[in-house]
């Protein structure tokens, strides 16, 4: 008897730190943890994280298709999972980085062209330790839940169940204030793999 052939399936996963996977002393983070369980389930996985540390939705909107296409031409089974967005609410010289409007109309723009090229996922960003700006991020998570149900995008918003995780807040508080360590990030891988959004890609 011969076993099933592995469905191959290649993804790009595009954002900043949080998508990078910064803080994890395993060097997977939360998109390295959600292939990895993918595969272990018989899924043959490419798995390309194109996070950037410090990275806006500007520099997002500037680079991500070239970066993909690259990838992902359009023979091969290519997907698309874009989280990023804190980097966004970060204040610097007394103002966001990216204004709240911006943020929305470079997630739109990114979106309204990956969707006519990929399946595309959308994954908010975290909480990290700082009230002021948690509330931005929670905000700006709002917003880019409408933009992606406007566009009929698949959205999962990790924020409330991440702020309310003792093992996500924790880590994030006792490293570096924005990034937690690997228990953290499978919190997060976990929310995520459960997903109905994710697991339509591998449905059947």
């Amino acid at each position: 008897m011969t076993s099933q052939p592995l469905k191959e399936i290649k993804i790009c996963f595009l954002g900043e730190s949080l998508v990078n996977g910064t803080g994890d002393p395993e060097c997977l983070g939360w998109a390295g943890r959600i292939c990895q369980d993918a595969f272990s389930k018989g899924f043959d996985i490419t798995y390309y994280n194109l996070g950037v540390r410090r990275e806006t939705s500007h520099e997002l909107r500037k680079r991500w298709l070239q970066e993909v296409s690259y990838r992902l031409p359009q023979q091969y089974n290519g997907r698309l999972v874009f989280s990023f967005g804190a980097n966004d609410t970060t204040i610097e010289n007394g103002k966001t980085r990216v204004s709240l409007q911006d943020s929305i109309t470079n997630l739109r723009d990114i979106l309204t062209i990956a969707k006519d090229l990929y399946p595309v996922l959308v994954v908010s960003a975290p909480p990290i330790d700082d009230e002021g700006q948690n509330q931005r991020i929670s905000d700006l998570s709002q917003e880019f839940a409408s933009v992606c149900n406007q566009l009929n995008v698949p959205y999962l918003n990790v924020f409330p169940e991440l702020i309310e995780s003792d093992i996500w807040m924790e880590e994030v508080k006792k490293y570096d204030g924005a990034h937690p360590r690997a228990a953290g990030y499978q919190v997060f891988a976990e929310i995520v793999q459960n997903w109905q959004g994710w697991l339509n890609w591998f449905d059947g």
